[in-house]
């Protein structure tokens, strides 16, 4: 089933999943949560990239302490082209911080330094995962995008992005739509 979305959709709390014909090197086979989609554009983090960097490593690069081995030894991820020096929690619960964007009812995409303290400290959300940048559209670019092809939407599954290790997460994703990347090609047809 092939999901048309109208230029007024809102896409939050859906992921983006890459087509074979994006070629943006920063896109390819990635999943995308988008945190928010309104008149002004667009806002997400890939889901399905980790950096060859671990949270340890990032809390001693801005000087914060980290007291569980477990959650010092979780990836860090690329979470897209823009701002790539500065970190994005995407978490659930939500819970209150001084910067959050809520998604949905049950989780948040936080950019404070007070999420950090927490989780170093082992208070933070029970569900974490840290990204360094995030994906950013202009207002009409996503559609654009969209109209072109680029992307497949479907609602997110954020258990997906919680609970299945990275590697599989972009064909987890394209199962919520019942499509095997396999057999995709790189032009998509309009009936």
């Amino acid at each position: 089933m092939v999901v048309m979305i109208s230029p007024t959709s809102n896409l939050t709390k859906h992921f983006l999943i890459a087509m074979p014909a994006l070629v943006d090197p920063n896109f390819a086979r990635t999943v995308t949560l988008i945190a928010e989609h309104n008149d002004q554009g667009a806002l997400g983090v890939i889901v399905n990239r980790p950096l060859d960097m671990n949270l340890a490593a990032l809390f001693d690069r801005i000087d914060l302490p980290i007291e569980d081995a477990e959650t010092a030894g979780q990836p860090v991820y690329f979470g897209g082209p823009v701002q790539t020096d500065r970190g994005f929690v995407l978490h659930r619960p939500a819970g209150e911080w001084h910067s959050s964007l809520a998604i949905g009812d049950d989780a948040a995409l936080t950019s404070s330094k007070d999420i950090l303290q927490s989780v170093g400290s082992g208070g933070g959300p029970d569900e974490v995962l840290v990204t360094l940048g995030y994906a950013g559209w202009s207002p009409g670019q996503l559609e654009q995008e969209l109209a072109q092809n680029a992307w497949l939407t479907v609602p997110a599954d954020l258990s997906i992005v919680f609970d299945i290790p990275p590697e599989e997460r972009f064909a987890a994703a394209m199962q919520l739509i019942g499509v095997d990347y396999a057999t995709l090609s790189e032009v998509a047809g309009h009936a």
